[in-house]
């Protein structure tokens, strides 16, 4: 991605509006912890690994403001900015991963100068901003020798660039094989309701001058069957100690579907998404979005009303 998904500026989050994509290319510059949450909750900023990143800023963004010398009221303004981060989407662990993180700095230094965490706090977000990049290249580098010259790979929601610091995880392992001269295609699917195959990955892979084509998500069974495609690769949310992985609603009937037809399947994750504290995926929490995301998700009503809607934003893949 030659745009990055989120930057840090003198007590400012900037971050593309990705609710405006593929329209137009619209910088939001956050400087109040609510606003943070607002754009996390309605997906303004999203995808795992980038809203662990923006909690951590979140945090970041509360210690930069901070007035006074107090520091049990620096500790009380900082867990209170991480509580509320955290509570605004129950699925992806590196949220309450990052936040642990920051929090583990007061913890490091009880006796601290107010000063001098403050500027630990905001020093530590920036790491995690830089480590996200570093990772999700070294996911692609590893992915690298799955994928074969002239690829036809399959993907579902999006996990590139957009929805981490820039580079990506699953597309980060095309971009990797793109940029080592590989011919790759990748077709993308739509990922019903709010379309972020059709929406966000199809658009960073053109903007990237990767081939792509969406497909409705119920037409990757054929694409299977016919032998088009080489390999699946999608993100993850939250992975389990066990393997089993949690990611946008679709993906378990895509590694069934895969597994039928004998497609090989990958998710490509950092460490900071597997849980270990949950043994397997029937311990993870899956995020329910409001109906009118499917009855209306672009203003048109396609549900007549009444219909009672099921919207949930994940689904656990068994290992």
């Amino acid at each position: 991605m030659a745009v990055p998904t989120i930057a840090w500026k003198d007590g400012i989050i900037r971050i593309i509006d990705q609710t405006r994509l593929p329209g137009e290319i619209v910088f939001l510059d956050i400087a109040s912890l609510e606003t943070l949450c607002e754009a996390i909750r309605s997906l303004r900023v999203r995808g795992a690994p980038a809203i662990g990143v923006a909690g951590a800023l979140g945090v970041a963004l509360a210690a930069y403001h901070f007035q006074g010398d107090s520091r049990p009221g620096l500790d009380r303004t900082i867990r209170e900015a991480a509580s509320a981060l955290n509570a605004t989407r129950p699925t992806a662990v590196n949220l309450p991963w990052a936040l642990g993180r920051m929090t583990r700095v007061l913890d490091a230094d009880p006796g601290g100068a107010v000063p001098d965490m403050r500027e630990r706090l905001i020093r530590e977000a920036l790491d995690m901003l830089a480590e996200d990049d570093a990772v999700c290249r070294r996911i692609g580098a590893h992915g690298l020798s799955l994928i074969p010259d002239s690829a036809v790979i399959l993907t579902h929601c999006n996990a590139g660039g957009l929805a981490t610091s820039g580079y990506g995880t699953a597309l980060g392992v095309i971009y990797a094989a793109h940029e080592a001269g590989k011919t790759v295609r990748v077709f993308a699917d739509e990922t019903r309701p709010l379309l972020q195959g059709a929406r966000l990955t199809a658009w960073e892979l053109r903007e990237s001058g990767i081939p792509v084509t969406v497909l409705c998500d119920s037409a990757a069974a054929v694409l299977m069957r016919k032998g088009v495609i080489d390999c699946v690769i999608v993100g993850a949310d939250r992975i389990a100690a066990n393997g089993d992985t949690a990611n946008k609603v679709g993906t378990c009937g895509l590694a069934v579907i895969a597994k039928a037809c004998g497609v090989p399947f990958y998710v490509a994750a950092p460490v900071s998404t597997v849980d270990f504290s949950i043994p397997d995926g029937e311990g993870i929490p899956i995020e329910e979005r409001d109906g009118s995301e499917i009855a209306e998700g672009f203003g048109v009503r396609t549900v007549p009303e009444g219909v009672p809607l099921f919207n949930p934003a994940f689904d656990v893949t068994p290992h």
